[in-house]
């Protein structure tokens, strides 16, 4: 989820979500489709890792590993914050010659409980 996705959830969510976003420094990282993207992108594809119908998740993950970020904050469950997910962006990273990222939800980025919503 993008900053500018948060701003479409209901409010309760809403309101949590900037809230964990409040707490932390980060650098939100725009989604452009440039060659190098693209391509680690289509590795998810391509490897099985996350299926056609999550391309945008398989965008926002590139971007945020060419563009050097450390950690992809989500609390998308169903396609980035799971085991599979996690290991197959470890591969791609590998593959591609990128930098290990870390994926993990907002309360572990500020060291609180899920449940503290």
């Amino acid at each position: 989820m993008s900053v500018a996705e948060i701003t479409k959830c209901g409010e309760q969510k809403r309101n949590t979500l900037f809230g964990y976003l409040g707490q932390i420094e980060y650098t939100a990282v725009e989604v452009v489709s440039d060659d190098k993207a693209l391509k680690v992108a289509s590795r998810f594809i391509d490897l099985g890792i996350l299926k056609q119908t999550s391309y945008d998740d398989c965008q926002h993950i590139a971007a945020a590993i060419t563009n050097g970020c450390d950690v992809i904050v989500s609390w998308n469950f169903k396609h980035i914050v799971n085991l599979k997910t996690i290991s197959g962006v470890k591969a791609v990273t590998a593959l591609e010659g990128y930098t290990d990222i870390l994926i993990c939800t907002p309360s572990v980025v500020v060291g609180g409980d899920e449940n503290d919503t």
